[in-house]
């Protein structure tokens, strides 16, 4: 495609702007997990991903000042983040970060590879994506080597195919239930692993939040991210299936200021709307009745709890506000 004859879509500027204000918030991340780190492996994932992100917003920055864009403002070193705190969490902790972290950037940059039209922006995305499924297996190496890994449950060698023979399958509400599907299983498991990382997150970030509304959300959010956990545990262990580990020891007991209240409130907000589109999909591949609706409980309490982040965010300016369309009543009324 002629890049001169082919401004960016709505598409290509959404995906870039995004990836661009989500890799300045990381790199504040990285900087401080890098500057804490005990472990020399560790620190080698954590330059590693250092590096893919600063290249990224590199040539984001390129692609933007070609179409002459203005970038976002996104997160910097100098107000968001301060390196020199006490350690807030335990390098077990950052290491399960980055696997979380690189199994939904992953999902992030499949998506933007799809929708992008331009081809600039797909080589981009394509290099983006390949650069995460070599850190993904790198993170998941050491994990294993320090027996830390966490695996999905196992199930069974059936000795043949079978088919479902009659409605009990979908049922769940009342009686027998039929054991969980694997797809049911993969979710449920994913589902608690997400909040036990959320979990310890939050009561991490809840410790060193200098506003009380802040405090207040993220201590609210903890809360619903450890209730949703053994939600998710209870159901796996009906049929005798271990659920993943907690986390919250992960943290320690440091007060002192480490991220900005913007950057913890622009973190737990984005995980809550990763488990929005995670609880939607869990629900679309559970053919048990219940599970729908556990998954359709537990979505509407996160929404709320999403909102009220999105205020908090709009009442402090803390909201950058993303590419959009044009307004053009406003236009109008500007006209007359």
């Amino acid at each position: 495609m002629n890049l001169e004859n082919q401004s960016l879509t709505s598409a290509d500027i959404t995906q870039l702007w995004v990836s661009y204000v989500n890799d300045s918030a990381l790199i504040c991340q990285l900087q401080y997990f890098l500057a804490k780190s005990e472990d020399d492996e560790t620190s080698q994932l954590l330059q590693q991903g250092l590096n893919q992100a600063q290249s990224h917003m590199t040539k984001i920055t390129e692609i933007f000042s070609r179409e002459n864009y203005p970038l976002p403002y996104g997160f910097n070193l100098d107000e968001d983040v301060d390196t020199t705190a006490p350690r807030l969490f335990s390098d077990k902790y950052v290491l399960y970060y980055l696997q979380q972290g690189a199994r939904i950037v992953m999902q992030e940059y499949s998506v933007s590879l799809s929708l992008a039209d331009r081809e600039d922006v797909y080589n981009f995305f394509s290099e983006c994506l390949q650069d995460q499924i070599g850190f993904l297996k790198m993170v998941n190496n050491v994990l294993q080597s320090r027996g830390f890994f966490t695996f999905y449950p196992s199930l069974p060698k059936p000795e043949s195919y079978d088919f479902v023979k009659n409605q009990s399958f979908l049922t769940g509400y009342f009686g027998e239930r039929r054991p969980l599907a694997g797809s049911e299983i993969n979710n449920l498991f994913g589902n608690y692993v997400r909040n036990a990382l959320g979990a310890a997150t939050l009561v991490g970030f809840s410790q060193v939040a200098t506003n009380t509304d802040v405090r207040k959300y993220l201590v609210r959010g903890k809360e619903i991210a450890q209730k949703h956990c053994e939600i998710f545990g209870s159901i796996l262990h009906e049929d005798d299936l271990p659920a993943s580990t907690r986390l919250e020891d992960a943290v320690t007991d440091s007060t002192t200021y480490t991220f900005s209240d913007k950057l913890m409130m622009f973190y737990s907000t984005g995980l809550i709307a990763l488990s929005v589109g995670f609880y939607g999909t869990s629900m679309s591949m559970s053919p048990r009745r219940d599970l729908g609706a556990t998954y359709n409980r537990l979505l509407n309490e996160i929404l709320k709890y999403a909102e009220d982040g999105a205020n908090i965010l709009i009442k402090h300016g803390w909201m950058e506000e993303p590419p959009r369309a044009l307004d053009r009543d406003e236009l109008a009324k500007k006209k007359g």
